[in-house]
């Protein structure tokens, strides 16, 4: 069933993603409270019809990227690789190119699930990505073979750590998604994002400090229905002398820019603060 819906055109996957549109806004209110809550919280100027629009846009994106989501089963690469357009990947190949693993953080901005498939096409090099195995059998089947089609190797977000050590030897890209809450560990880096109090994950700055890998952010954005380009920015080469935290630092301010170029593109489904720093505070960064 997914496979044939997947090799739809675009078009008629683009009347469904409106069809999903309408009933995610007006039939099943997905997830209405969360999103208007964090919308307003972080545009507390906006006005309420400014924020509706805002919140109605991200649905549309939402409702595309869900399509374009199932598209990528059966997707051709030559068909991606126009998709998804990599503006600066030298800055990248340099350190690959010498024999250096390099670490890419991204976030939940635009199509994260096809930057994945075009990252891998477009490198050269293997590339292991982080993720969260999902609970239902069935979706954990469905989203690690559309991940992994152009080659990418999964890796459980837990276990990236162990397994960038034992294959250290190997010259490649890793790959997190790093701006979601930080609810699995105590380790976390607080800072100011969005206007609000935030904790992030350390653990690509753990893998960046412990290998000297170069770091890069991939940010991602919209440039048409359906096509993307992405811009490398590099945030540590990997020698550089920082303090703790200053490549979560980094991560967070180079991420809240292009929320906020682009608000609608973000994932304001999920709760992102649902996280309070304590009155004592967390432990904010590796030692």
């Amino acid at each position: 069933m997914i496979a044939w819906i997947s090799r739809w055109p675009m078009r008629v996957l683009y009347a469904l993603s409106g069809f999903l549109y309408f009933l995610a806004y007006y039939v099943v209110r997905h997830r209405r409270r969360v999103i208007a809550e964090q919308i307003a919280q972080v545009f507390p100027a906006a006005s309420p019809a400014e924020r509706r629009r805002m919140h109605k846009q991200f649905l549309k994106n939402f409702c595309d990227v869900s399509v374009e989501i199932l598209k990528g089963a059966t997707i051709d690469a030559h068909d991606m690789r126009e998709r998804v357009r990599i503006e600066n990947p030298e800055i990248a190949l340099e350190a690959l190119g010498e024999g250096r693993t390099v670490l890419f953080l991204t976030s939940h901005l635009c199509n994260w699930e096809w930057l994945l498939q075009g990252v891998t096409l477009r490198m050269g090099y293997p590339v292991d990505a982080a993720y969260k195995p999902l609970h239902d059998a069935w979706a954990e089947r469905l989203m690690l073979s559309i991940r992994t089609r152009f080659g990418a190797r999964l890796v459980p977000a837990k276990e990236l750590l162990a397994d960038a050590l034992r294959r250290r030897g190997i010259v490649r890209v890793l790959a997190m998604n790093a701006d979601q809450a930080p609810v699995s560990t105590d380790r976390r880096h607080w800072t100011q994002f969005l206007g609000q109090e935030t904790a992030f994950y350390l653990g690509g700055e753990q893998i960046a400090r412990a290998l000297r890998l170069p770091v890069f952010y991939h940010g991602m954005r919209r440039v048409a229905r359906g096509r993307y380009v992405v811009a490398l920015e590099r945030l540590w080469d990997g020698r550089e002398v920082t303090e703790p935290g200053a490549i979560t630092e980094r991560y967070a301010r180079a991420c809240e820019k292009d929320v906020l170029a682009s608000p609608a593109d973000w994932l304001w489904s999920y709760r992102r603060w649902r996280l309070k720093k304590s009155l004592y505070g967390d432990q904010q960064a590796a030692d």
